[in-house]
């Protein structure tokens, strides 16, 4: 809590580390989940609002390539267009 990182103030920062200590596993997962869908959320709307005319399958693309690799993302693209009539 003390690494400079953050700026939430020390004592709140215990209070919220003694609260995830404290919370069921359920509780956690479901915390990690809405951090999750929270974060590729932001992520998606900052490639829609940078890449304006992009298709909504290209920037589904480009957010595969951001987060888990080209290589991916090629794959996916051919596999997509094998798809299609």
């Amino acid at each position: 809590m003390g690494d400079g990182l953050s700026d939430t103030d020390l004592e709140t920062g215990r209070v919220q580390l003694d609260l995830l200590r404290r919370a069921t596993p359920a509780r956690r997962i479901r915390l990690a989940l809405s951090l999750s869908r929270t974060v590729m959320s932001l992520s998606r709307g900052g490639l829609a609002r940078r890449l304006k005319d992009a298709s909504s399958e290209d920037l589904g693309l480009r957010f595969v390539a951001l987060h888990y690799g080209a290589d991916l993302a090629v794959d996916l693209r051919a596999d997509l267009a094998s798809r299609r009539p």
